[in-house]
Parts: structure tokens; sequence; C-alpha cells
């Protein structure tokens, strides 16, 4: 009975958090295609400059207090409020440094318009403050929907105003607009539709705990957003602000299943893993079975996204975008593996192992320096080649503590994942080829589209895998209960 209870919380919470990753995010995408054909690729390479640095300082505002919380079993409203207290304390202080250190960020890049630009951007950080103790709780909760619905508001919104500013010809600043707009929208909704209002006070032990427990994952947060970010750097630097455009955009498709398919994961894995962390037998299951069928989906995603790069990318933006359509199949070669990497990583928090998460950080910063230094000498290409090699040493790394622990070692995981590649390549090496045909773009595209899903459901169903039919059973459950509630209704 708890077993059901637990497995349709997670379900309901995988739907939720997935309806919250792809309504929200799908609607930004939306928008960012029609911006795409608005801006110029330097344009969005400058924005992806200012993003390099409220990318890092929004990962230190949160200290990872937000972490210790989800898995703290007795959680009181004194710990919520010392953790608002404390974020918004730092998020001013980061911005008050931020804005003195524009100038030194212009002279950097050789941009002058980056000074007000920077500043206007890093705005984001203090509405990112406010709005993580909300997002704390709701997960904890692991209430999804509320969030789905502030994620949907704020997207259609700030989309609503980008565009039009980019029509009335303000550039990158319609770009600032869409991102600052979109924060300050979602942190209102949850402040509305949650009702959670701190009591401006300050607890010690609470602090003491989360302290304890969040230095070493904001240790490891700050080094894996720095060292993240750093491939922009290098590529702002040693190239053109149009080069980083084309990465970026690359980049942000690659996302689209990649980085939201991870985030699904962590938000709702981590919380219902730390419900049974104290029985080591459910959590190897759990943990094993949420491998399986998320790898299943990410593999089959990501790989089929890389065989349509092309055609998918001068559909959508423009043949002005080239450059980034050669990026994006290595980015969603080497992207495939997030969420994997994340689950392993979910678990070291689960466990309490905080410092094991820094120590693998760090050793995996180091061998993550290859691909930098790579990239400097030869060229962008070959520092995305080389990010795959670098992400399987990363990923064995990851899943070292956990296959001691657990009993559940890297080599286990990359058995239990090779089907899904195997049908995911199968799909993409019949997919691939049809760019060829002397059609509009758009035509082979959704060729490409109908064949990658034809072959991809008979692959599935002749090998009967064992995540594909749960997968399957999932969907089905949900369906016939949306009907049984249709019935009802008409009743």
């Amino acid at each position: 009975m708890v077993e059901d209870s637990l497995k349709n919380k997670t379900i309901k919470g995988v739907g939720w958090s997935a309806a919250d990753a792809f309504l929200g995010q799908g609607v930004t995408f939306i928008v960012g295609l029609v911006l795409a054909r608005l801006l110029s690729p330097d344009e969005y390479g400058l924005i992806g400059i200012c993003l390099i640095f409220t990318t890092v300082l929004n990962g230190i505002v949160d200290s990872g207090f937000s972490n210790a919380l989800i898995r703290k079993k007795d959680v009181t409203n004194k710990d919520y409020n010392t953790m608002f207290l404390t974020n918004m304390v730092i998020s001013i202080v980061l911005y008050v440094l931020l804005f003195i250190s524009a100038p030194l960020v212009s002279d950097f890049f050789h941009r002058k318009e980056l000074v007000a630009l920077v500043r206007a951007t890093g705005l984001v950080l203090f509405f990112n403050a406010l709005s993580i103790t909300q997002v704390t709780i709701l997960t904890k909760r692991i209430d999804f929907k509320t969030k789905t619905k502030a994620s949907l508001v704020s997207a259609v919104i700030s989309g609503v105003i980008g565009i039009a500013m980019a029509f009335m010809d303000y550039g990158v600043w319609s770009l600032v607009a869409q991102q600052l707009s979109k924060q300050l929208l979602y942190t209102l909704c949850l402040w509305i539709l949650n009702k959670w209002w701190p009591k401006f006070t300050f607890y010690k032990e609470s602090f003491k705990y989360m302290w304890g427990f969040g230095w070493k994952l904001l240790a490891s947060g700050i080094l894996n957003n720095v060292w993240n970010q750093l491939y922009q750097v290098v590529i702002g630097r040693c190239y053109t602000s149009s080069t980083l455009g084309h990465f970026t955009r690359a980049n942000e498709y690659a996302n689209v299943f990649s980085s939201n398919l991870t985030a699904i994961v962590q938000r709702v894995s981590y919380p219902v893993l730390a419900e049974i962390q104290d029985d080591k037998e459910r959590m190897v299951q759990g943990y094993r079975k949420i491998i399986k069928v998320t790898m299943f989906v990410t593999a089959i995603c990501m790989i089929s996204l890389s065989a349509v790069s092309e055609p998918l990318i001068y559909t959508l933006i423009g043949t002005k975008w080239h450059e980034a359509a050669t990026y994006l199949p290595l980015i969603c070669i080497s992207m495939s593996l997030y969420p994997l990497h994340a689950i392993n990583l979910n678990i070291l928090q689960v466990l309490g192992r905080s410092d094991i998460f820094l120590y693998l950080e760090i050793i995996k910063k180091v061998v993550g320096l290859i691909p930098i230094v790579i990239g400097i000498f030869y060229g962008i290409y070959y520092m995305l080649l080389t990010s795959i090699f670098t992400g399987i040493i990363g990923l064995y790394l990851n899943t070292w503590y956990t296959g001691k622990a657990l009993k559940y070692t890297f080599w286990k995981q990359i058995k239990d994942i090779t089907p899904s590649y195997m049908t995911a390549f199968t799909i993409a090496l019949s997919v691939y080829f049809l760019k060829y045909i002397p059609l509009p773009f758009y035509v082979v595209l959704v060729i490409q589209i109908i064949v990658g899903v034809i072959t991809g459901l008979i692959a599935s169903e002749l090998l009967k895998l064992e995540e594909y039919v749960e997968l399957k059973s999932i969907i089905i459950r949900i369906i016939k209960k949306q009907n049984n509630k249709h019935g009802i209704s008409q009743i």
C-alpha cells in the first residue's frame, strides 16, 4: 500500500514536473523561435555573456539550503524564514558586486554596451531570491502543479513583452526584458498561489543545519556553474559574440530535452528517494527504475535531435543559423547523459554525502580542463567533441560512490541503458540520410519525424524493453484515469 502510494506520488510528480518543464519551457522555446528570426546571432551572444554571470551567481544565492530542507524530515517555519532571509541578503550583496564589476566585464569582452546590460540582467538575482523558498516548499510537498501554473503564466506574458520589444527594434534589450519579466512574474505567481509569507526572523540553529549540509553543495554548485560557463567565456573572449550566439542557440535547443528531463528527474526523484532513504533495498529498486525509464526517453530524444539538426534549425530559425546546426549534434550526444549524472548525484545527497559530492566535482573539473584548452587552441568543434569523452569519465566518477554504497556500479548502469541507446541510434540512422532529399527543409523535417516515430515504435515493440513497457503502462494508466474522470463528469 505504501509502495503504491509512493509510486502514484512519483507518477503524479513526474507528470506535473514534465508539464512545468515542457509547457513553460515550450512557450519560451516558441518565443525564442520568433526572437531568433527578428534578432541577430551577435545580439544573442551579448545576452549569452550576461547569463554567464547571472547563472553562476544564482547558484550562490540558493546556497544549497533548498536541498538541505528537502532532505530534512521535520522542516519547520523557522527553517523557511531563515532560508528566506539568508537568500535575500546574499542576492543583494552579489548584485552590488556585479553592478560595480560591470565595467571590468565590458573591458574583458571588448563590448561597451555590456556595462548597462550586465547591470540590468543582474536584477534577476533579487527576483530569484524571492522565489527560492516558495519553490522549496512546493518541491517538499511534491506539488509541481502550482509551479506549472506559475511557469506558464510567466512564460506567456514575458514572451509577449520580448517579441513586442523586438518588433519595436529594441534589439538585445528585448532579450533582457524577457528574462527579467519572466523571473519577476514567476516569483509573483508563486507568492500568490502558495500563500506562504515570511516572518523576517532568523534562527541560528536552522542556519547551522542548512549551512552544515549545504555549504558543500554550494561549493559544488559554484564550481559546476563556473565550469559550465567557461565554454561561453572561452567562445566569447577568443572568438566573436556572433559565434557565441550560435553556440547558445544550439545549446538551448539541446536543453529543451536534456536539461528539462534532468530537471524533472532531479525535482521528483530527490524528495521521493529521500522518503525511503532508510530502506536501501527499496531505494535501489526505485533508483534503477528511474534510471532505465529516464534514459530510454532521453537517449531517443537527444540522439534523434542530433540526426535532424540541420532541417530542424533551418526550418525553425533560418539558414543564417547554419553554424548552430553543426554544433547541435555534438552537444546533444554529450547532454544525453546529463539525467544519469543528475540521478547519481541525487543519490549522494539523499545519502547525506555532500562531502563526496564536492570531492567529485573538484576531480571532474580537473578533467574538464581538457576540452576548454582544446577549445582555445583548436576551435569549438573539437572542444565539443572532446567534451563527449570527458562526460563519460565524469559519469564514471559520479557512479563510483553510489556503486560502492548501493552495489549498482557504473558498468551495471551502462548495461541497463545500452538497449535504450541502441534503439536511439537505430532511429537516428533511419532518419539522418533523409536530409539529402531535394525537398524544402520543413518537408524533410516532417518526413524525418514520421519515419523516426514509426521506427522507434516498431523497435520498442519488437524488443519489449522493460523501460518501454513501464513507460507504456504509465501512459495507459494516465489515459484511463482521464477517461474515467471524463465518464463521471458526463453522468
